[in-house]
């Protein structure tokens, strides 16, 4: 197999299939990329847009190419030096006629988790026509796990991508399974919260949304959390906690749209009476819906059967504070049926996918960069001993973990979040430009839309993601409208209320308004976050695990939520900018990402041991952080931290003499000597030794 230096993620469509794909295999290994990462690339509903609707496992999609084009893929990319990573979904498919699986009766009872009472079906998250797979039996894992096993075994597939592990009954069973399989590199899309780990799971590691928003959260100012906080309570009106207001979210996902759900979980107790009398022992139903939407984490991972539990499985049930009833059942003190107990293991991650990153995340608006997939709000920044006690971690634990900053389920792209979180460097400028922004805009309102927190959301937006087309805000809004189910929802949509948002956001839009009245502070927001984003990247691109690298992304990219980020990439102007650059063609604010990306990636494969070596840490300061990959790379990194008097300090520097792998400088380093002194004007560098 290549040597896994970095992936790209490419996100297939019937217009950008397996043959648009091999047209970038040039371009994408001249960028230093190892490995393709491909959306789901097997039999799909027809349309499908995004491949996680699948309707046969056991074949390639014809819509992006099948085996042929496939197999041409494999190849070209085999003879640059390159690999493919695959995204596989184990945990549902789709509830479509052209799925035998599923129009089977009795394939339908034995592949799919149908409930018996009602015949409904346990689906992926709230949406009906996913529905979910049971992986726990041998026959179906073979049926629907063989095929992309086979391409593991015949060297077209090098490593693979489990999306929604959580939804299983026994993820470590199926990861074991599958590394019996063949497959010895695989990445789950594990949520973690922050301070969980990983389990000792067959697992090269997660796709990296941990470190998504810890390198986040390493640039965002401690310092502004008392100024931000205080001004979101003036524009919500809310003091609550965001713990509180996400168990709201949480409660009200599960007393809703997750109701079938919770019934069917409490009629496990008692086969054969209804939902309230077999929950009576739990305190009611009530008090089970409460356990479900209480749980701190992602899941548990107990094993019913072995009457086996993990330390942190424990710890998650009691910081709950879950009714005793329940946690007794489901650290088996009490006796409980194994179906209540996998049930609700299996039940768990989609009311915290939808309670948290699809609601409550779109209704806490302190600061936006603090709002994505596996963060926690409430936490306002990183020190930099916890991201590297993170990186150490990965080091010693999973060492090809994948470094993501965007994936195609980010709520915005790397650069638009790094705008945002320069909010908090900015704290008194933002609360007085917001203010103008709320009077300025109160007459573009109608019927009172949209509200402060609406338009205090568009407002960080729009600082995030300027430039950026009417009707790109207009559909995000929309969507973030629905998600919050404050004024609007998917269920009960308000037209009225949406409308009202949408001439909203065009008066704003119209003509550059916003560009105009606020183009001073836009400015300033948009140099922070370009600082800030590129600190992030030689971070991501230095620090121990594999980089990930999103479609279009090694340019600025200012994407918001999908659908936006699966927008066409201007592929033919990212070749021409490459070539330009390895043609001796001069660096400027647009090629800024690309060089950096470029440089790095030649690093990681001119000095592998490097990189698969010790990572070291330096004391360089609560405002600077700095460590040493191996011996041979040294990363430093200025950091936006107001409340520091001091001057950030690389305190005991490596001995030797060190090259600037930007700009080829050598030089050797003093003790006690200034970040300031060693790093670019944009607040970085990497040094290599001589």
């Amino acid at each position: 197999m290549p040597e896994l230096r970095a992936t790209y993620r490419l996100q297939l469509t019937p217009s950008f299939g397996f043959a648009a794909a091999r047209e970038l295999v040039p371009y994408l290994r001249d960028l230093g990329i190892s490995h393709l990462y491909l959306s789901p690339s097997f039999q799909a509903r027809e349309g499908s847009t995004h491949g996680y609707d699948v309707i046969d496992p056991g074949k390639l999609s014809d819509a992006l190419g099948g085996m042929t084009e496939f197999k041409l893929l494999a190849a070209e990319s085999a003879e640059a030096g390159m690999g493919i990573v695959l995204d596989v979904v184990p945990n549902h498919m789709a509830t479509d006629e052209h799925n035998r699986f599923w129009t089977d009766p009795k394939l339908r009872e034995q592949f799919f988790d149908v409930d018996p009472v009602t015949g409904r079906h346990r689906r992926f998250f709230d949406i009906d026509e996913l529905a979910s797979v049971r992986q726990e039996d041998p026959q179906v894992f073979t049926a629907t796990m063989g095929f992309v096993l086979s391409l593991v075994r015949d060297g077209l597939v090098d490593g693979l991508r489990v999306d929604h592990p959580d939804g299983l009954a026994d993820p470590a069973a199926y990861l074991e399974g599958l590394r019996a399989g063949g497959a010895q590199r695989v990445w789950v899309e594990k949520i973690l919260d922050p301070g969980e780990h990983l389990r000792d799971w067959a697992v090269s590691g997660t796709v990296g949304y941990e470190f998504l928003n810890d390198v986040a959260g390493l640039f965002i100012d401690p310092a502004g959390e008392q100024a931000m906080t205080q001004l979101w309570t003036r524009v919500s009106d809310d003091e609550r906690a965001f713990e509180e207001l996400a168990h709201q979210a949480k409660l009200e996902q599960v007393t809703g749209p997750f109701r079938p759900e919770l019934e069917r979980l409490a009629r496990t107790l008692a086969p054969g009476r209804d939902a309230e009398t077999a929950a009576a022992p739990l305190g009611g139903l009530d008090e089970l819906a409460h356990a479900l939407a209480s749980l701190p984490v992602y899941r548990t991972y107990i094993d019913p059967a072995a009457v086996v539990y993990e330390a942190p499985d424990r710890d998650a049930i009691e910081r709950s504070q879950m009714r005793i009833a329940v946690a007794q059942r489901l650290l088996l003190e009490i006796e409980a049926p194994h179906e209540f107990v996998t049930r609700f293991q299996q039940t768990t991650p989609a009311i915290m996918a939808k309670g948290v990153e699809d609601t409550s995340f779109y209704r806490y608006c302190r600061l936006l960069a603090l709002c994505d997939v596996g963060g926690d709000p409430s936490r306002f920044g990183v020190g930099v001993e916890r991201f590297h006690a993170g990186n150490q971690e990965r080091a010693e634990r999973f060492p090809e973990n994948l470094l993501t900053t965007m994936t195609h389920d980010a709520k915005r792209s790397s650069d638009v979040r790094a705008r945002i979180g320069t909010l908090a460097s900015l704290p008194a400028q933002t609360a007085a430009q917001w203010a103008r922004f709320a009077s300025l805009t109160e007459q573009f309102r109608a019927g009172g839309a949209p509200d402060d927190v609406e338009r205090y959301f568009i407002f960080q937006t729009l600082l995030g993601a300027w430039p950026i087309e009417t009707d790109r805000v207009q559909g995000y809004m929309e969507k973030a409208l629905r998600e919050a189910k404050r004024n609007s929802s998917w269920i009960e949509q308000n037209e009225t209320w949406e409308a009202a948002v949408s001439q909203f956001c065009e008066r704003v839009m119209d003509e550059q308004w916003f560009e105009r009245k606020f183009g001073v502070f836009l400015d300033q927001v948009t140099a922070l976050g370009r600082r800030s984003a590129l600190g992030q990247l030689a971070l991501k691109l230095t620090a121990p695990g594999v980089p990930d690298i999103y479609q279009g992304d090694e340019l600025e990219y200012r994407a918001l939520v999908d659908p936006d980020n699966r927008r066409p990439v201007a592929w033919s102007s990212r070749q021409s900018l490459l070539a330009g650059l390895r043609s001796g063609g001069s660096v400027d604010a647009s090629t800024l990402k690309l060089d950096l990306i470029t440089r790095l990636l030649r690093l990681r494969a001119e000095r592998p041991d490097a990189f698969a070596g010790t990572y070291e840490p330096l004391d360089a300061g609560p405002a600077g952080c700095a460590f040493v990959r191996g011996g041979q790379v040294l990363t430093l990194v200025q950091l936006p931290r107001a409340d520091f008097d001091g001057v950030a300090t690389l305190r005991d520097p490596p001995a030797g003499r060190w090259r600037d792998v930007l700009t080829g400088a050598e030089r050797s380093f003093a003790q006690a000597q200034p970040l300031a002194e060693l790093v670019s004007e944009q607040g970085f560098a990497v040094y290599e030794r001589v």
